[in-house]
């Protein structure tokens, strides 16, 4: 009768234990695809993702800006795995993590990182009733990768420019990946500016301009001639006043040098 009261005894204490142990989960990231979209809906217009703000031990110093966040989705901890070789890899702290559409469906999170290393990018969302976590990472053999990985860059309103290899929108929650000057390295150059219709990219590069329509992957490369100035605070100024947007036959709009008097006129939007 003892070992019988014992056993209960043992039972109750591990579901306690087990109760009071906080849920956690780790997700394999994907490669994202083409083009897709990350507008999902929840039932019901739950909103399953909590982004909780950790301030205790050492966490604030993994940020730049001195804030950690951890990531429930419903009451369980979220952890991304970032080497799949190596199960102790899988984290739960983010420097940055915050919606991408009006749903609350979908986060752009960065792994808090105190190495000084621009730490990777996810994306986390509820597709199909299910979490789905997908990777903004492509390889990368460019030589001067260090200066224009530097995380991400806002785009006006329009969205999220990570790393010159991703576009996110603001406005339909799509992921692009942008077109590459070279398939193998990320655009070599300095966000520069983007078209009136804020479609078209450009790059500012050591020689002249790249410049991609995202939405269909159409690029063009334009040299600079022999009377562009040296420095980069000259060059904002000397494009403006000899180039211009001009429309191809196929209605996009791109960058161009002038052939004639035409000037661009508003280069802020």
């Amino acid at each position: 009768m003892k070992l019988n009261f014992l056993v209960l005894g043992l039972m109750v204490m591990m579901f306690c234990a087990c109760k009071d142990a906080p849920l956690e989960k780790v997700y394999v990231p994907r490669t994202l695809l083409a083009k897709e979209d990350f507008n999902h809906y929840a039932k019901n217009g739950e909103k399953p993702f909590n982004i909780v703000k950790i301030t205790e031990g050492d966490a604030s110093k993994l940020s730049e800006k001195g804030e950690v966040f951890s990531l429930k989705y419903r009451d369980t901890t979220v952890k991304i795995l970032l080497n799949e070789a190596d199960p102790k890899s899988a984290v739960d702290k983010f420097a940055l993590a915050q919606f991408v559409n009006t749903q609350q469906t979908t986060l752009l999170v960065q792994v808090a990182d105190g190495s000084g290393l621009v730490a990777p990018f996810f994306l986390v969302s509820l597709k199909d009733k299910k979490l789905d976590v997908v990777k903004l990472y492509r390889p990368s053999s460019g030589k001067h990768d260090k200066g224009y990985t530097i995380g991400m860059t806002r785009v006006g309103g329009t969205g999220w420019l990570i790393n010159n290899d991703f576009f996110i929108t603001t406005v339909n929650a799509k992921v692009y990946m942008l077109k590459r000057q070279n398939p193998e390295e990320r655009i070599q150059g300095e966000f520069f500016i983007k078209s009136p219709d804020k479609q078209t990219f450009v790059f500012l590069m050591a020689d002249g301009l790249y410049e991609v329509h995202y939405p269909s992957d159409e690029n063009l490369t334009v040299p600079f001639s022999s009377s562009a100035p040296a420095t980069k605070s000259r060059l904002f100024p000397w494009v403006q006043a000899n180039f211009s947007w001009q429309k191809t036959k196929k209605g996009l709009v791109f960058l161009q040098e002038n052939k004639d008097d035409n000037r661009i006129v508003d280069m802020t939007r």
